[in-house]
């Protein structure tokens, strides 16, 4: 790699880690002391666990297998790896909290940064080509932040509101003809192993609506069958409210509807005489173009969350492939509270069909022979 293309990628780095503080920062900022240890719900872990959890991320990718250092607290293994502890029993740990919990995750970012001063980004280590692993690290912090404010609207806490302005949902179906197209990343340096490798699909003829369902399709809905209404949603005489973080608000029936779970939005599709896309027929329809509303919420797909063949798991298991399977489906796009560094056409989220409290909406897809 020329000296110039190197540097410029580590400028790119330094840029996106300090992006991604700044936001984890930010998000727990207004937010007391007594709020960030407490486990607001047995679904999240308590706010301080996830701020630890990405400085000791960093560390053991960045500082202690990249750069061959010691790590700063040892005793943090036990505590922070996601897999040793369920979310419901880590208010109980002995967890940093306060100043000790800030100041950990910024000397860790101190030596980040001064291994970062020194380290070859062409190597042949693939953890190092085009900057894979600080890619990973910053989509890391990223993706936690999204997970903080699913937190955040789950404690009922009044805070500032975070979310951009929204989308207003309008009709219409796009017809997508049967043909081959490539699934998967192509020419993403920080894809991760689920994404990978790109395959040629083919699909039959199928049409897909180009809006996200709104509100007020789904109210029409709940009002038609009785069935329950999304979370966060209340009675207001013959309307409804909905909770956004700790304040009500009336339904607004023109956005998205979001907080339904996965077998909610496929009952709701059903009825609607239609059915969820797959994975594969989302990602053609949205690199073709035809998706309106893609980035306010995720999207559930039809797809349990499998490898692509030839997958490989890079670089560890724990990401991606333990969780293949029927247990879980895949969720497409990216909501408000995905950062752009993650959110792309190809970029694969996943989460258990019984899950609301993922930011999380749908669009509805049928059949080819069967549109109108």
């Amino acid at each position: 790699m020329a000296t110039s293309t190197a540097s410029a990628l580590k400028r790119t780095i330094r840029d996106q880690l300090a992006a991604a503080r700044e936001r984890t920062l930010s998000l727990l900022g207004p937010v007391g002391e007594a709020d960030l240890v407490r486990q607001h719900s047995p679904l999240q872990s308590p706010l301080v666990w996830d701020l630890v959890h990405i400085g000791w991320f960093e560390e053991l990718w960045l500082v202690r297998r990249l750069g061959g250092e010691e790590p700063a607290r040892p005793e943090l293994d036990e505590l922070y790896d996601a897999f040793l502890h369920e979310r419901a029993e880590r208010e109980a740990l002995p967890l940093l909290c306060g100043e000790e919990a800030f100041a950990y995750v910024a000397g860790v970012r101190e030596r980040t940064l001064a291994l970062l001063d020194t380290v070859e980004l062409d190597s042949a280590d693939p953890l190092l080509a085009d900057g894979f692993v600080y890619g990973m690290i910053v989509q890391h912090e990223q993706q936690h932040c999204e997970t903080l404010l699913q937190t955040l609207q789950l404690s009922s806490l009044e805070l500032p509101d975070p979310e951009p302005a929204r989308p207003l949902c309008a009709g219409g179906e796009a017809v997508v003809e049967a043909g081959v197209f490539v699934l998967g990343a192509e020419g993403e340096p920080w894809a991760y192993d689920n994404e990978r490798p790109a395959h040629e699909v083919e699909l039959p003829g199928f049409a897909i609506d180009r809006w996200p369902v709104s509100c007020g399709d789904y109210a029409a809905y709940v009002e038609a069958t009785g069935a329950e209404p999304p979370q966060f949603w209340e009675r207001d005489g013959d309307g409804w409210l909905r909770l956004r973080f700790g304040r009500r608000e009336p339904l607004p029936l023109e956005e998205p509807v979001r907080h339904a779970s996965w077998h909610e939005a496929d009952t709701y599709a059903r009825w609607a005489g239609k059915r969820l896309p797959s994975e594969a027929e989302w990602e053609k329809a949205a690199k073709l173009g035809l998706l309106e509303g893609t980035g306010a919420l995720y999207e559930w797909t039809s797809s349990p969350f499998r490898g692509y063949p030839g997958f490989r798991a890079f670089p560890y298991r724990e990401y991606s492939e333990v969780f293949f399977g029927e247990g879980y489906r895949v969720l497409r796009g990216a909501s408000w509270a995905t950062a752009p560094v993650v959110a792309r056409a190809s970029f694969r989220n996943w989460d258990y069909p019984i899950r609301r409290q993922i930011f999380a909406g749908l669009r509805c897809a049928r059949d080819l022979k069967e549109a109108r």
